[in-house]
């Protein structure tokens, strides 16, 4: 089972992230970014919210770095560890606008991207972009397919029921010949999204058994991903049994990849976590 990184300071969910997260930047993330590289780590992650309602922020946390923005940036500062979007939000963009912009980071990354996609659940983030929150599955859908379909060729073509284009030129674009779909969600129907549309499933919110029941119902493919998240944050150097425990409960649901968060009281902490466990994984 690999290990990637659900990076701090990116996302701040009320009673999830760590104080000096508060107050940290691009410095600090970019530090931790190269100790994941240096130490083998599989990914980085960083989520999109647009904008979240002031009423809303209070459970789902307000701050969200831009994806794309983060990632160009960490790119510089990286050579091998691959950069994960968990998740963007389909609805808000069309496929060619993800393709050419995401293909692009793909490109100066030197192809290490990997597209977790979503359907979306916040309606009033829909309601304020001016997006259809009815029915945006079976446009998800569509988009993924589109998606696929642009994402590595210079003169991609597609005609479904939501997204049509041909004779367009979208350059750069992805230097993978096939980027990696995870798909997020806690549902069924994610899951399934994910076998028939994607490469991998990137599940939360739900119980080791919960998970460990929905996989054994699937029919995965060969390669597929299944990248899941410990309840709580690992201390690899202050509670080592407790995150090797953790890890290992993950790899008996089925996990394939472990996407971990690190209790830490610093950047400078947080990159001693890392060493410690990237000593637990040897």
């Amino acid at each position: 089972m690999r290990i990637g990184i659900n990076s701090p300071v990116v996302v701040q969910l009320p009673g999830a992230f760590s104080p000096w997260e508060a107050d940290a930047g691009i410095a600090e993330l970019g530090t931790i970014a190269e100790a994941a590289d240096t130490l083998g780590f599989d990914f980085l992650t960083c989520s999109e919210h647009v904008m979240v309602p002031a009423d809303i922020a209070a459970q789902r946390g307000g701050t969200y770095w831009d994806p794309l923005a983060t990632f160009g940036h960490l790119a510089a500062r990286t050579s091998r560890i691959r950069l994960a979007t968990q998740v963007l939000v389909l609805g808000y963009h069309h496929p060619l606008a993800i393709a050419k912009r995401y293909g692009t980071l793909d490109l100066v990354s030197g192809g290490r991207l990997v597209l977790g996609l979503g359907v979306g659940s916040l309606e009033e983030e829909f309601a304020l972009l001016g997006v259809r929150f009815e029915g945006r599955g079976a446009v998800a859908d569509d988009a993924l397919r589109a998606l696929r379909a642009a994402l590595s060729t210079r003169t991609p073509s597609y005609d479904g029921p939501h997204f049509s284009f041909s004779d367009v030129v979208v350059s750069p674009h992805a230097v993978q010949p096939h980027v990696p779909f995870w798909i997020g969600g806690r549902t069924p129907r994610s899951l399934r999204r994910a076998v028939e549309l994607a490469d991998g499933w990137v599940p939360f919110g739900l119980s080791p058994g919960e998970l460990a029941a929905m996989l054994a119902r699937a029919d995965l493919p060969a390669g597929f991903e299944v990248v899941l998240t410990p309840g709580a944050a690992l201390d690899p150097s202050g509670a080592a049994a407790a995150a090797v425990d953790a890890l290992g409960a993950l790899e008996e649901a089925g996990a394939t990849a472990a996407s971990v968060r690190i209790a830490a009281e610093s950047a400078s902490h947080y990159v001693e976590q890392l060493h410690a466990l990237a000593q637990l994984r040897r």
